[in-house]
């Protein structure tokens, strides 16, 4: 079963789902949609909501032009007023939209935690663990089979999906520093030591031998494979 596409987002550059991101959308377009009508109360709402100083201010200088713009409205038929209606309305419209879209992905995802979705992230460690431990049957039913499939061989070009193992008597010092713990030069005393030996049979045998700490064993084992 191949795996889910990933999210892809509605909004460029948007990692947030679809439907708060559409939301944060439509709150950013208020301000042009209402030609500026709007703008005070858009502010003002996100104000309250996030309780940041930035969105407080903002909510304040947005009311106060809209309230001169009141102020205003009944000398419209003023040349010079309506030139200053109209500079007010172009600020609350379209200075008032455009900082909302700036600010929406801090207003409707100020941690960045929208697109985190831990579900997914669990089922994918779970997959990844059955996947090793069908590789890992295979491995021991048919040796030859594994080998063919390069079961444990990140280092070359393969098409089985083995889920990160990595075989300890065949991978090159680079890929044994995939397993977890196993610096660059553990790694290397590894491969000299598994040169000395012939291989090993065990994460507790190569363990004992090399001289691995013995915190390291069993999360060596979850993902290590010994191929004879």
């Amino acid at each position: 079963m191949n795996a889910p596409a990933p999210y892809e987002p509605r909004v460029p550059s948007d990692s947030m789902p679809p439907g708060r991101a559409a939301l944060s959308v439509t709150w950013a377009a208020l301000p042009f949609l209402s030609l500026g009508y709007a703008t005070p109360f858009t502010f003002a709402a996100a104000a309250l909501w996030r309780r940041s100083a930035h969105l407080v201010l903002a909510s304040l200088a947005y009311i106060g032009i809209f309230t001169l713009l009141l102020v205003l409205l009944p000398d419209i038929d003023q040349p010079s007023t309506r030139r200053a209606i109209g500079i007010l309305t172009f600020v609350l419209a379209v200075v008032g939209c455009g900082h909302a879209f700036l600010i929406r992905r801090r207003v409707f995802d100020p941690d960045g935690l929208s697109g985190v979705d831990n579900d997914a992230v669990i089922e994918r460690v779970r997959r990844q663990r059955l996947l090793r431990d069908k590789a890992r049957k295979l491995a021991a039913g048919d040796p030859g089979l594994a080998r063919e499939l390069r079961i444990g061989r990140p280092d070359l070009p393969r098409q089985y999906k083995d889920g990160g193992l990595i075989d300890v008597n065949h991978a090159p010092a680079e890929a044994l520093t995939l397993l977890p713990g196993i610096t660059p030069a553990l790694a290397v005393k590894i491969e000299r030591v598994r040169a000395e030996t012939g291989g090993f049979v065990s994460a507790e045998e190569m363990s004992a031998v090399v001289g691995l700490p013995p915190a390291l064993t069993s999360d060596v084992a979850d993902y290590a494979v010994f191929l004879p």
